[in-house]
């Protein structure tokens, strides 16, 4: 029986990239989300942006300024609370839920002892049940630190693959070991598995045929030399899909050569001899005419490239290259303007902005509510299940399934698309898990393929609902000494058995690369017609679901990603290192992402749990024990007043910092201390131990700007750099 082609895998990736150019290049509705205010019979509570201190799994810990503005009374009044909640996230929609929020402490340095108590109880009365709902980027860009490296990081890989150069346009056609055929039912021909371009074999024949849909190659081996092949073999051709877009992708006028690989490569391009440009004054220089980040510091005379994340660093093309962290890079680096034609490598680069933001977001999890009664899973193995033991832990995985599967303790663990599965056989059948024996999944090192799955957390669980939630880890990205990597670096061979292929999640070969605006991406423009028909062909798979492209190839073990395939022939800084508005233009620019002439409309499709028929497994209401308030935009105050972390309520106003104190605002000096006015019976109050007064406070300009640089840089696209204004004015 011939496998049926999966055409709108390829709709998907593309609209993936569509949709994080409408996210990030437009208007957000949250583009200004705090304060936010909650009404009650009194009046008014106004919580102004909280400033997180601590993120474990979804419980976020922090303070937060807030006025109360009483009906009775026609002046604010100024306080702080310290609370916990729960946060739900969407990446898709960039948002984040506050919820079930407990206040642990309150201050009030603008009011009198007297008046303490009946406005603490009507505060914690309104904020009991309150619900927040804002920007998820504004939440990544306030949390003031990102936790520290995760132990088994440690044993990340960073060894250089090999790195060839070229200067003639090339198109690298990467084997996962030595190039395996299987045939295509129905047909005289077999399909290459382990690659994920499109590679054909005619049975019992030397005759090898690649292509990209438009251009067509042969060869007498698997490995190449390719020469062009201007007319293919009919029934060959009938083989592959067609893009329904295609007539109006532009042509590749000269077609690229063919570099083949079996081993972990990294193919650098450019066009024509490499052209060196000037940067930084002169400290350093950069190739112009290529895809890859690929500079030369002058001091020293070192060369370096940024592959999937990493620097490598060598005197001459030639080698041997040398892994360089991105914290010990040289300070011209960090010099590099965000307006510059490679802009977009600033993020690779630690102690940036872009750098710390995309760190930051590797601790906020990804979170859902899945229903049980609609969360199903079946494990399909080739043959009886088979286990291999990781080393070093008490934890087995299956080797013969695309399927995640774990055996801890006698027990069956699954992980598909961000869920945890358990069930007492390994056939099944399976349920979602409320408990999952996180200290021994915890074990399992970056050498194994089933790293990943270290990173998807059950959080909680009600009868009807499992709350669970993943961090970038799952989807193979790690904050790395400053800066975000892709991959373990580790090679895991595939696995065969019979007439399937089970690939593992590679780090080299597929040109990564990531920046502020769009996040990873694989590929180089002209060879992305080669990859897309890799991805739609299904051709030779059988029933076996290939995990490729989105999957595999694309970054994830299961489901899709955020993995973007740049658009078409474009040399010279893409998406991966350019500025804003180069990525911008390149985005546009691509017919596939134009519908009518308009740039089509979409969602960023980088939240597993919206996927396809994940979907169906929301809850699409969480279920509550009481009435939600749900605080509203208070679009007519300046979101420009904090909490200091003794409990003091001060505002950034016109570049300046200013305490309240007796009901007024007092500029605070560059350095010095805030002298608050002293109050009646203050041994008895500090008894309160849910109460804070300042008084004698030295003001902490350190730890207030840090917040205030978190909040401004949270009010401006990925990526931008301009400060926040002073538009509105606090009260």
């Amino acid at each position: 029986m011939k496998l049926s082609l999966n055409v709108p895998i390829l709709r998907v990736i593309s609209r993936c990239f569509i949709a994080c150019f409408l996210l990030l290049f437009s208007l957000t509705s949250f583009a200004e989300d705090w304060p936010q205010e909650l009404s009650g019979d009194r009046g008014t509570i106004v919580v102004y942006q909280p400033q997180p201190e601590k993120l474990k799994g979804n419980i976020l810990t922090g303070r937060a300024a807030m006025s109360l503005e009483l009906k009775d009374n026609p002046n604010p009044i100024f306080g702080v609370f310290w609370f916990s909640a729960k946060i739900a996230t969407d990446r898709s929609e960039n948002t984040v839920t506050i919820n079930q929020l407990k206040v642990t402490k309150v201050g009030w340095p603008d009011s009198t002892e007297s008046d303490e108590k009946q406005f603490s109880q009507f505060v914690d009365a309104q904020l009991a049940n309150s619900s927040f709902t804002a920007s998820l980027s504004k939440l990544t860009a306030s949390l003031t630190s990102a936790e520290q490296i995760k132990e088994s990081l440690a044993t990340i890989k960073n060894d250089p693959p090999i790195i060839q150069f070229t200067s003639i346009l090339s198109v690298l056609l990467s084997y996962d070991g030595d190039p395996v055929f299987r045939d295509i039912d129905n047909s005289d021909y077999q399909r290459a598995l382990n690659t994920p371009l499109a590679v054909i074999k005619k049975k019992n024949q030397a005759k090898f045929y690649l292509t990209s849909g438009h251009l067509w190659y042969q060869a007498s081996t698997a490995l190449g030399p390719w020469s062009i092949l201007a007319n293919p073999p009919a029934d060959l051709k009938a083989l592959i899909p067609k893009e329904e877009e295609q007539s109006d992708t532009p042509q590749v006028i000269s077609a690229p050569n063919i570099v083949t690989a079996t081993k972990p490569t990294e193919l650098v391009v450019s066009d024509g001899k490499a052209n060196w440009t000037s940067l930084v004054g002169g400290k350093l220089l950069y190739v112009e005419n290529t895809e890859t980040p690929w500079l030369r510091e002058l001091a020293s005379g070192d060369m370096y490239l940024l592959l999937s994340g990493r620097w490598f660093s060598s005197k001459s093309e030639q080698g041997p290259w040398v892994f360089v962290r991105g914290d010990k890079l040289p300070q011209s680096f960090k010099e590099i303007p965000p307006e510059s034609a490679i802009g977009g490598i600033r993020t690779s680069i630690a102690g940036t902005d872009e750098a710390e933001q995309a760190v930051l977001d590797a601790q906020i999890p990804q979170t859902a509510a899945i229903k049980r009664s609609e969360a199903k899973l079946t494990v399909n193995y080739d043959g009886e299940p088979i286990f291999e033991k990781i080393a070093n832990t008490q934890v087995e995985y299956a080797t013969n399934t695309s399927a995640q599967v774990l055996k801890i303790s006698g027990k069956y663990y699954a992980v598909d698309n961000g869920v945890w599965f358990v069930a007492s056989k390994a056939k099944g059948p399976w349920q979602v898990a409320d408990d999952i024996p996180q200290e021994a999944i915890a074990q399992i090192p970056p050498s194994s393929p089933m790293y990943n799955t270290t990173y998807v957390t059950v959080y909680d669980s009600t009868p009807d609902v499992v709350y669970v939630g993943y961090t970038p880890g799952y989807m193979w990205s790690y904050p790395y000494y400053g800066v975000p990597i892709y991959g373990t670096g580790w090679y895991y061979p595939p696995y065969y058995v019979g007439g399937w292929y089970y690939p593992r999640p590679p780090t080299w070969g597929l040109h990564v690369g990531y920046n502020p605006w769009t996040g990873w991406n694989v590929g180089v423009s002209w060879g992305s017609p080669f990859f897309r028909v890799g991805v739609v062909w299904g051709g030779g798979y059988h029933h076996h679901p290939r995990p490729c492209c989105g999957r595999y190839y694309g970054g994830g073990y299961r489901g899709n990603t955020n993995i973007n395939i740049n658009g078409n022939v474009n040399i010279g800084n893409s998406v991966s290192i350019a500025n804003r508005d180069h990525a911008k233009k390149r985005i546009a620019a691509n017919p596939t992402n134009r519908t009518g002439g308009r740039i089509a409309q979409g969602h960023r499709t980088n939240n597993l749990y919206n996927q396809g028929v994940n979907k169906k497994r929301n809850a699409i209401k969480q279920p509550s024990t009481g009435k939600i308030n749900r605080a509203k935009v208070s679009p007519k105050r300046a979101n420009n007043v904090y909490a200091d972390k003794r409990g003091g309520v001060v505002r950034h106003e016109n570049g300046q910092w200013q305490n309240r104190s007796n009901k007024n605002w007092k500029t605070v000096p560059k350095q010095g201390t805030l002298n608050s006015p002293s109050f009646p019976n203050q041994q008895q109050r500090n008894q309160q131990i849910n109460r804070q007064k300042p008084n004698n406070r030295s003001f902490d300009h350190k730890t207030m700007n840090r917040d205030l640089h978190g909040r401004q840089m949270g009010n401006m696209s990925r990526g931008g750099h301009q400060p926040m204004g002073n538009a509105r004015r606090g009260r």
